[in-house]
């Protein structure tokens, strides 16, 4: 790989670090169309977005925690079926177009009703779903997670958002957590399949740390809540249509 395209990559790995992390979440999505569009190998990209999510959603997870943000009782029944079906899904190698475009579609969706929901503060009654609809959740998002290389977060958050299950920082404290331990899980299942350690170039972790760092102290200490929301809802577009286009 030749320097310029190298240090675009960097750059552009540092850009989609900072957006994500600010609402709690990675990366991958973004991680892997940039990565798509500069020609990387199909078979690097899933398991390199996969090590920068878990980077990236570690320093998220410090920080939304750190501020206060973080609850164990909502995290932990999304996560108990999450982790072990993001196992398998990052085992399975298969085409995964179809459920790209339906969760890219669900993902614009979710991005219009942000955009246009009336401005909402961070003392919304919210109310945490019932055990057995957060593990069943949990799992299928797992599931999908391992699927395709991410680490679920970027469709809990507005699934919790929307359905009031959680205040937005908070959402976006429990995804980063979600997201930490599904690509964690994604990553053990990519190597068990493929029987090899990611490969890729130091400075693109770098840029991730950097971006990441900065975009999740904003989004835990100084970004208001309405303000996240606005930024989930790009986050969000611009993921659905990489999905769909992809």
């Amino acid at each position: 790989m030749v320097f310029e395209h190298l240090a675009l990559i960097c750059v552009a790995i540092a850009i989609v670090a900072f957006l994500y992390s600010s609402v709690g979440h990675a990366g991958a999505s973004g991680y892997i169309a940039v990565m798509t569009l500069f020609g990387l190998a199909s078979v690097v990209i899933k398991p390199a977005a996969l090590v920068l999510n878990i980077l990236v959603a570690t320093i998220a997870s410090w920080q939304f925690w750190r501020a206060g943000h973080f609850s164990w009782r909502l995290f932990w029944p999304f996560a108990v079926a999450s982790i072990p079906m993001a196992f398998v899904g990052g085992y399975i190698n298969l085409p995964t177009h179809v459920f790209k475009i339906l969760i890219g579609l669900v993902l614009l969706y979710s991005a219009v009703r942000f955009f246009f929901e009336p401005k909402a503060g961070a003392g919304d009654e919210a109310k945490p779903p019932e055990k057995a609809v957060a593990v069943f959740t949990g799992a299928g998002l797992g599931l999908l997670a391992g699927l395709t290389g991410t680490g679920g977060g970027i469709y809990l958050t507005p699934l919790m958002i929307l359905l009031r299950w959680a205040r937005t920082k908070t959402a976006s404290a429990v995804s980063a957590m979600f997201i930490l331990v599904n690509s964690i899980a994604g990553l053990l299942g990519n190597i068990s399949s493929t029987r090899q350690l990611p490969l890729f170039a130091l400075p693109m972790v770098i840029a991730a740390i950097v971006g990441g760092t900065a975009g999740s102290y904003l989004g835990s200490q100084r970004f208001s809540p309405p303000f996240i929301k606005k930024l989930l809802a790009v986050v969000l577009t611009i993921a659905g249509f990489k999905l769909i286009l992809a």
